[in-house]
C-alpha cells in the first residue's frame, strides 16, 4: 500500500496527558486496511509539551488522509448516545471542553444548564412555557417518577455545584468536583434517554413474546 507519510508532521491538539493545546508531532506509522474497512493509518504520536507519546489513527474515504487524527490511546471520554437530544449533548460537550482546558468552574456552570436543559427537556416548564427554578423542576421530576430518590440528590448536588460556578464567592470549584460533576451528569443522561428507553423496549418485547405463549417465567 502507497501512501502520503505523516512521520514529521505535526497537528494541533488537545493532549490526553498533560491536558493542554500542543503540536503533536508524529514520530512514526503503520497502515493498515483497504479491503473491507478503509485504509487507516495509525501514527505514534508525541506532546510537543509534556513530551508524554499517544496513539492517532486517521482514515482515508477516497481522498487521501482526512487530515484529523482521532487519538485512540490513552482512551478518551466515550460520546454519549444519540438517543440523548442533541441540543443536551452539545451543552455536556462543552462542559468537556471546559474541563480539558482546566476551566473547572466553568464545567460546573455547564453542567448545570445540562441539567436545567433535561428538565425542560422532560416537560418541567410551567404553564406557559416559562422556566421555573431548577430546584423546583427537580422536585416535579422526581414527584412524577421519571427520577429516583439518588438520582433527585445526585441532580441537586450537580445544581448546587453549579451555583457556585454560577456565582462569585470566593471560592473555585476544584478539579475533583468538576470531573465528579461531569461524570453524575453523563449517568443522567444515560438513564433518562439510554437505560430508560432500553428497558421500556425489553418489557414490551417480553410482553410481546408472552402474548406468543413464549414466556417461561412460570416454569
Amino acid at each position: 500500500m502507497s501512501y502520503e507519510t505523516r512521520v514529521g508532521t505535526t497537528f494541533p491538539l488537545m493532549c490526553p496527558h498533560c491536558e493542554k493545546p500542543t503540536l503533536a508531532a508524529v514520530t512514526s506509522e503503520a497502515a493498515g486496511g483497504g479491503e473491507i474497512d478503509p485504509p487507516y493509518l495509525l501514527e505514534l504520536a508525541r506532546c510537543g509539551t509534556c513530551r508524554d507519546p499517544f496513539l492517532m489513527i486517521e482514515e482515508d474515504w477516497g481522498e487521501g488522509w482526512d487530515g484529523e487524527p482521532v487519538v485512540v490511546w490513552p482512551k478518551q471520554q466515550r460520546p454519549l448516545s444519540f438517543n440523548v437530544p442533541e441540543a443536551l449533548r452539545r451543552e455536556h460537550e462543552e462542559a468537556r471542553q471546559c474541563f480539558s482546558s482546566k476551566a473547572y468552574t466553568a464545567t460546573a456552570v455547564m453542567v448545570r444548564r445540562t441539567l436545567e436543559g433535561v428538565c425542560l427537556d422532560q416537560g418541567m416548564a410551567s404553564s406557559g412555557g416559562r422556566s421555573k427554578p431548577l430546584f423546583k423542576m427537580l422536585e416535579q421530576m422526581k414527584d412524577e417518577g421519571k427520577i429516583d430518590g439518588q438520582l433527585f440528590e445526585w441532580a441537586q448536588e450537580l445544581r448546587v455545584l453549579g451555583n457556585q460556578g454560577a456565582h462569585f464567592t470566593g471560592t473555585s470549584v476544584s478539579r475533583e468536583d468538576a470531573a465528579d460533576g461531569l461524570a453524575l451528569a453523563e449517568a443522567l443522561l444515560d438513564y433518562l434517554y439510554v437505560f430508560s428507553a432500553q428497558f421500556i423496549a425489553f418489557k414490551a418485547r417480553r410482553a410481546k413474546a408472552k402474548e406468543g405463549g413464549q414466556d417461561s417465567s412460570s416454569e
